[in-house]
């Protein structure tokens, strides 16, 4: 039977613990099937979603709560701590994989602003980057000389804000062709953010800047054309499986087909939020128009190897919005669970199901019932020994406010810590210490000297499980699908 725990009386971090009267095995290192899965918990509400993660800091609250369409298109700041660091556990899985573990793909980088285009109009609809100072000069009509720059002009000499990565993988395609020996496919793999115009009606407050900013993922593949087809379909079918993966409801994830005003074929990943489907990702076969355009001089240059003939190639662009993908999954992740250590019928807590990948925390560590110099310098050195193996941990024993055990256990299942460790004085007499998981709620009692391998065992199966689904797919006729 589960360990209990008492309410109220029982005070973790500087006061009472209850010895466990039974032991009870720790469960597989490789036990990593979810239980909530397959329906454990009802999904929570968005207003209740919200108030969680402005409470456990995953969103910024700050004087004026924000809804969710100011989260949606990009009005920063957006993300708190642990947001961020969600965000980036998802970035990573992104490329490890779609670059870390494939031939032919390489990393892309490209300023934030550069300098506009030939032919570019002199004040264009995009978005420019004009010193304060220049403009307010321009504006009283050219300084106090006479003669001096208009507005227009002023503008059109701006470094343009990038609101996309395409342009600059674009740039970079000879050198990646050079790279590949001129055999095609290959690809360019960025993560970086992008500008973009809030339309009015997505804004929620007249005095916010109706500049928006995203974190944006992009593939950028180069094939031939008689390939590019099955190539899109190919990364549509690898895409919508890698979202799904992390997912405790996958079917909420979802691709639709679309044809752009240039009558190009491309697809819509989506997450079906409460108010309905927001695009998460989207690929569409550009053709070669925009290399082309890229490189008008000599197209020589631009040909590359598809078997033996020398061809343009098509460009596929896999463009993600890793924003909009970490709040999908905290919708995905809420779950309203029955708490049995409440008396009352019908109680219910909520918890922040995180796939284990994607929790910005691992462990959080705690001290209970001893000496608390004494807990407090064997949590550190367990603290050190985890974080040199890439465990991030949370160093619950240094608060000093004394709360219940029922309130921390809240308190860490609404931050989707995996494990919660508590250090009391029978770690000082024999060494072991109690192990409590987020998702069954049971407490197991393990030796110290156990605890890294037990939690470095389930990263190490985590990894592997999502590097082996990078090759799930068979490969197709004429297509290269290797690693």
């Amino acid at each position: 039977m589960a360990l209990g725990c008492g309410q109220g009386a029982r005070l973790c971090g500087r006061a009472r613990l209850g010895r466990p009267a039974l032991k009870r095995r720790a469960p597989a290192a490789g036990s990593l099937a979810r239980p909530y899965a397959a329906g454990g918990g009802e999904a929570a509400s968005g207003e209740a979603l919200l108030e969680v993660c402005r409470r456990r800091h995953f969103l910024r609250g700050g004087a004026e709560p924000r809804p969710w369409r100011a989260y949606l298109s990009g009005c920063p700041p957006g993300f708190g701590p642990l947001g961020v660091a969600l965000r980036g556990n998802l970035a990573a899985q992104w490329w490890e994989a779609v670059a870390a573990f494939r031939e032919q793909v390489f990393a892309a980088d490209a300023p934030l602003h550069g300098p506009a285009g030939p032919g570019a109009p002199l004040a264009g609809d995009d978005l420019r980057l004009v010193p304060s100072e220049t403009l307010r000069e321009a504006l009283r009509g050219g300084g106090r000389e006479p003669g001096g720059p208009s507005a227009e002009e002023v503008l059109g000499a701006a470094g343009l804000l990038r609101e996309s990565l395409l342009p600059g993988a674009l740039a970079q395609y000879v050198n990646c062709l050079e790279l590949v020996n001129k055999r095609l496919p290959c690809g360019l793999a960025q993560i970086g953010v992008c500008f973009h115009s809030i339309p009015e009606s997505e804004q929620y407050n007249e005095n916010l800047s109706r500049i928006g900013e995203r974190t944006t993922s992009s593939l950028v593949w180069f094939s031939s054309a008689r390939t590019a087809g099955q190539w899109l379909d190919y990364w549509l079918r690898q895409r919508l499986q890698w979202w799904r993966k992390f997912a405790i409801g996958p079917s909420n994830f979802s691709s639709s087909d679309f044809q752009d005003e240039e009558g190009r074929r491309g697809f819509n990943l989506c997450y079906d939020f409460p108010w309905g489907k927001e695009a998460i990702e989207t690929l569409i076969n550009l053709g070669d128009t925009e290399l082309l355009q890229m490189y008008p001089e000599d197209r020589s240059k631009l040909l590359g190897r598809d078997g033996r003939k020398n061809v343009i190639p098509h460009v596929l662009s896999v463009s993600g919005n890793l924003d909009r993908g970490t709040l999908a999954y905290l919708f995905d992740s809420l779950q309203l669970v029955e708490n049995p250590l409440m008396k009352k019928k019908n109680s219910q807590r909520k918890v922040l199901k995180l796939h284990p990948c994607l929790a910005p925390i691992k462990v959080a560590l705690d001290v209970g019932k001893g000496p608390t110099t004494e807990l407090r310098q064997v949590c550190q050195g367990l603290f050190n020994e985890l974080s040199e193996n890439r465990i991030s941990v949370w160093p619950g024993y240094l608060e000093t406010m004394q709360i219940s055990l029922e309130q921390l256990y809240t308190k860490y299942d609404e931050m989707s810590v995996l494990f919660t460790v508590l250090i009391t004085d029978a770690t000082l007499e024999n060494g072991v210490v109690q192990l409590r998981s987020r998702d069954t709620t049971m407490k197991e009692m393990m030796h110290i000297s156990r605890l890294k391998d037990f939690l470095t065992k389930l990263t190490v199966v985590n990894r592997t499980t999502q590097e082996s689904a990078n090759c799930t797919l068979p490969q197709q006729e004429g297509v290269c699908c290797s690693q």
